[in-house]
């Protein structure tokens, strides 16, 4: 028998919206101003969902310093041309608003800074559909997806972990899932790979919105 869930926790870049266009400019710009050799463009996608403070010290072997400043150049460009520059995929806001209808408690848990996140959640028009928005407090602070998470399910009193569940695009949600204790649903449209999904652990898979909304309801 399928599970019940009441909680549904939401990641959003490349979850609930693809924000590659947006994203991989600000990367362009900061990287590049930044001094910071990144290769190929298209190697820039890998960006797209954990906290890049750390991730670009990790895979460009940069001080935090020099992660810093990058950092920094980052927030020039994403605060002005980047964040708006995004799109939301099909059939979520309908989604939502079913998963509301039936009395499912929502809310996003994202590493992207909170004021960011509730700016385009209102610029789709979908953040009426949350109880609680979650963020982190900045690139540097609860950045982390299990901090994150473990924050907005705090928010709302989830006490019984087994009715609450994660959807996610990449390995670090079902990661931060597994560490919150609850189950996680690995979406294959997003910008995690396919091979990265069934290699993460996640609790169940779906390949399109419209298979999310089936399992969770």
């Amino acid at each position: 028998m399928d599970k019940k869930y009441d909680i549904i926790a939401f990641d959003l870049d490349g979850t609930l919206t693809d924000p590659a266009r947006g994203l991989i400019a600000s990367f362009v710009y900061a990287l590049g101003k930044a001094g910071i050799d990144y290769g190929d463009k298209s190697t820039l996608h890998r960006f797209i969902g954990p906290p890049i403070y750390t991730e670009w010290q990790k895979v460009f072997g940069i001080t935090p310093e020099h992660s810093t400043v990058a950092l920094n150049l980052f927030h020039e460009y994403y605060s002005v041309y980047g964040w708006w520059d995004n799109e939301m995929y099909g059939g979520v806001s309908q989604m939502l608003a079913e998963l509301k209808k039936k009395g499912k408690k929502i809310i996003l848990s994202t590493s992207k800074p909170e004021h960011f996140a509730k700016k385009i959640l209102a610029l789709f028009e979908i953040d009426k559909y949350f109880d609680f928005i979650g963020g982190a407090i900045s690139d540097k602070e609860r950045d982390k997806k299990h901090e994150v998470l473990e924050y907005a399910l705090n928010s709302v009193g989830a006490t019984d972990r087994s009715r609450c569940i994660l959807v996610g695009d990449r390995c670090y949600d079902a990661e931060g899932a597994k560490i919150c204790g609850i189950d996680s649903l690995g979406v294959l449209y997003g910008h995690g790979t396919a091979d990265e999904i069934m290699a993460a652990g996640f609790t169940r898979v779906a390949k399109t919105v419209e298979e999310i909304n089936k399992i969770l309801e």
